[in-house]
């Protein structure tokens, strides 16, 4: 049995006054290494990207006022439009604490109970043991195994593609 979710982290929409805590958040070490961020990316690149994608749904956890992950849902277009991809970010400071999870069951309340999508979807690095456990927990599955997905920290790295199907 999962513990009661914690009450400290908030999980809100994620605001432009937002991007620099989340920049902050995403250029940490183990957060930029877990996704197809770059280091060292500027608040103005991340404001662009952001306004890139109007579409997806942002949502940030917060402790004490601060911005330390960010969670987001693209819904996919035409014969996908049941489709939803995910991709989130913990500022390493606070991983382990909780607030993947949280984000991870906000996300899923919106797709199941309000977007009425039947896939969830994912790309996770195949040694993020900690990530795809957490993907794990809310019913995501293997799908198949991408080589060589990406170049990271000087060696390319494999990548697990995760669904979760709502029966």
């Amino acid at each position: 049995m999962d513990p009661p979710p914690r009450t400290d982290i908030l999980i809100r929409a994620l605001e432009p006054a937002d991007l620099p805590d989340l920049t902050e958040a995403w250029n940490q070490p183990q957060a930029y290494s877990g996704t197809l961020q770059l280091p060292y990316t500027s608040l103005e690149a991340r404001q662009r990207r952001h306004a890139a994608n109007p579409n997806a749904t942002r949502l940030a956890a917060v402790i004490d006022g601060k911005v330390i992950g960010m969670i987001f849902l693209a819904r996919e277009e035409n014969r996908r439009s049941h489709v939803g991809s995910i991709g989130m970010a913990v500022h390493d400071a606070y991983a382990g604490r909780g607030a993947g999870t949280a984000l991870m069951a906000a996300v899923i309340d919106l797709a199941d109970n309000w977007l009425q999508l039947k896939r969830l979807e994912l790309g996770v690095y195949a040694d993020n043991a900690r990530a795809i456990a957490l993907y794990e927990r809310f019913g995501f599955e293997r799908e198949g195994l991408n080589r060589a997905y990406a170049w990271r920290a000087g060696a390319y790295a494999d990548s697990l593609m995760m669904a979760r199907l709502r029966l």
